[in-house]
């Protein structure tokens, strides 16, 4: 079989024919075709010891980053349907807020037209109902027409319809029709909040004239905040709905808060990416939407082939092993590293190779090393 020749620091080669020396003539070790060849006595006091790769389940962690979000049925947006002034607000960017709570005043000339005009079309009603009954009884003895009937019974249903949808229109604006009377017209209505929750954003200051699409208040429930995570496309299939997870932010790594995936995104971004919304196992107040995250989520590999990290030396940026080849014969061998749990590394051969069989140096490699550094810079 081939040797495989490592070059070291970039300052010295093995060449194929090696620098010999009869390991029996002395005590230092030889360096011979790629290959470190020790005497007995070196052997015994390296302690070294050799195995076979272990089959075992080892765990990786997937490092993601994310901000926390809060879901639309959670964020309130506040309008007003007709527009108007902003008479009075207490409201400030953070302050809580209870559901039922007035959170503003609004004044316009329009809301008390709206009254009038209902109150109005209700006295219309009670006069067209009464004119109704009266030719209904009339029709029934023919004493008028069907068509003074049908007529009076037309005029009825559209007073109805007219009353009720200006109850409606009121009801938008939080007056109550059925209290409504010519006695207690306003020019000012209140607005309520939907939710318990914080104030996100104030748009507007006492005074100002809103349309009926603007935004005057944003409000948040924050009780159903959860983690939005972004995966990139060669991490998704690694990701299953239920699965747990750690996240924590840069201000406090210490702090790690326990998620679980509740939703992946079928839609990738123009980066190749899909966002993965995580629900928070217990809600901390300290939590805020917009609040970036990182976040550490374990997985399994099962059954994969791994020996102890001790066996396992970095130089110049490659990850190497020694190989037993008998006679107190060792050469290197580049790996590439795979999940690391309790001691233990998933490791795969360079260009395929089939290193099952081999048998590696599981304690001493590194003195392996320095004794295969310093022969070849001699």
């Amino acid at each position: 079989m081939k040797r495989i020749l490592i070059i070291i620091s970039g300052l010295f080669v093995l060449s194929s024919c090696g620098r010999e020396k009869d390991p029996e003539a002395g005590s230092n070790a030889v360096v011979d075709d790629g290959a470190v060849v020790l005497t007995e006595a070196q052997y015994k006091s390296a302690g070294i010891k050799v195995g076979k790769l272990e089959r075992r389940s080892l765990s990786t962690i997937l490092k993601l980053n994310g901000k926390i979000d809060v879901p639309p049925q959670n964020m309130v947006s506040v309008s007003t349907p007709f527009g108007g002034f902003l008479r009075s607000t207490q409201l400030l960017p953070g302050m809580h807020i209870k559901k039922g709570e007035v959170i503003a005043t609004m004044e316009d000339q329009q809301y008390i037209q709206l009254q009038q005009e209902y109150l109005t079309a209700r006295s219309k009603l009670t006069f067209a109902e009464n004119e109704y009954r009266r030719q209904k009884e009339l029709n029934l003895s023919k004493a008028s027409s069907d068509k003074v009937f049908q007529q009076a019974e037309m005029d009825y249903t559209s007073r109805k319809i007219e009353v009720s949808a200006l109850a409606e229109k009121l009801r938008l604006i939080n007056i109550n029709p059925e209290s409504l009377n010519e006695s207690n017209l306003s020019r000012s209505i209140n607005l309520y909040s939907t939710i318990d929750g914080y104030v996100s954003k104030v748009n507007v200051n006492i005074g100002k004239y809103v349309n009926p699409s603007d935004i005057l208040f944003e409000l948040i429930n924050p009780l159903d905040i959860h983690l939005n995570l972004k995966v990139f496309e060669k991490d998704l299939d690694k990701l299953s709905i239920g699965q747990k997870l750690l996240a924590f932010n840069n201000n406090q790594p210490d702090i790690k808060y326990h998620c679980e995936v509740i939703l992946i995104s079928q839609d990738l971004s123009a980066d190749r990416s899909a966002e993965v919304h995580c629900h928070f196992e217990n809600y901390d107040k300290t939590l805020f939407p917009g609040m970036y995250m990182n976040a550490e989520l374990e997985l399994k590999s099962s059954n994969v082939a791994s020996i102890n990290e001790d066996a396992i030396v970095n130089h110049v940026g490659k990850d190497l092993v020694f190989v037993a080849k008998g006679n107190n014969t060792f050469e290197l061998l580049e790996i590439k590293k795979g999940a690391s749990e309790n001691g233990f590394t998933e490791i795969n051969a360079v260009d395929g190779k089939d290193i099952s069989g081999f048998k590696f140096v599981t304690k001493g490699a590194y003195s392996l090393l320095m004794e295969l550094k310093n022969k070849s810079e001699e």
